[in-house]
């Protein structure tokens, strides 16, 4: 009976442990499976993650590519145009090069030119300076020349008490007082009756003989009459005249028989002169 009765209880025992061991394993099995689920599960999300990044990247890459395309073409054209402006820059130097090559040469033409101006110049200079001392000579005998005439000119008195001066009596003596330049000589011819102007003065004839070389003039000047009666040819006839009085004189050179007188006025340089001569 003994041995009946500890059988049932040793196969309890076993059963008992296998139910033990199997419930550990199913426990184990459900933790296992729990854990790889979750781990699983955190995967998933890291792979979801990392593809959301991926695409996000790839849309970064693109946008990346788009604008890398841009400043290619961007480059491409600046790079172009630094081309065209290399070419131009080029173009414009070897123009200039060509421009100043062709100042040098006619810079070159000039100065040899202006050698040969020069050259021609001191040639001249040398003739003119030949030419000079000649003129010089001839000055020095015109001077000589107009001294001896100006000495031969007759000093007279006029007809103004205490007056003198130089007087012509020949249109060669005439030229010689002309020349001498220290007054204004204006030479006339009057008729009897006739009034005419001469200088800024007015002159008329009232009588002429030409036998006895005389002859009465009158003179007309600021509104004022000075008649010079039976004057004698080469008489300086004197009076004053002008806004400043100047003395004024006229000398009578020839009497004709045609009642006709020749002569000249002379005036002071500072007198004033009439329109018509421009002076």
């Amino acid at each position: 009976m003994s041995e009946v009765e500890e059988a049932p209880r040793t196969y309890s025992g076993a059963l008992l442990g296998a139910i033990a061991v199997a419930l550990l394993l199913g426990l184990g099995g459900l933790i296992w499976s729990y854990t790889l689920n979750s781990k699983l599960t955190t995967q998933q999300q890291e792979l979801t993650e990392a593809k959301a990044q991926n695409a996000h990247l790839d849309a970064q890459l693109r946008e990346t590519d788009e604008r890398l395309n841009v400043a290619t073409d961007e480059l491409k054209t600046s790079l172009g145009l630094t081309q065209k402006q290399l070419d131009a820059r080029a173009r414009e130097l070897s123009s200039r090069e060509q421009r100043a090559e062709a100042t040098a040469a006619k810079l070159a033409t000039a100065q040899e030119q202006t050698a040969q101006q020069v050259t021609a110049v001191s040639s001249g200079l040398t003739d003119v300076k030949t030419d000079v001392g000649g003129v010089k000579t001839d000055v020095a005998k015109t001077q000589t020349d107009l001294a001896n005439a100006v000495s031969q000119l007759t000093s007279m008195k006029g007809d103004l008490s205490g007056h003198s001066s130089l007087i012509a009596r020949n249109a060669e003596e005439l030229e010689v007082l002309k020349h001498k330049g220290d007054r204004n000589i204006y030479e006339f011819t009057l008729v009897k009756g006739q009034k005419k102007p001469v200088g800024t003065v007015s002159l008329e004839l009232k009588k002429a003989d030409s036998k006895k070389s005389k002859f009465t003039l009158v003179v007309y000047a600021d509104d004022k009459e000075y008649e010079k009666k039976d004057k004698n040819l080469n008489e300086p006839l004197q009076f004053y005249a002008g806004k400043d009085p100047a003395l004024y004189e006229i000398v009578v050179n020839n009497v004709s028989a045609r009642n006709t007188i020749t002569g000249y006025l002379s005036t002071p340089k500072s007198a004033p002169v009439p329109a018509a001569t421009g002076r």
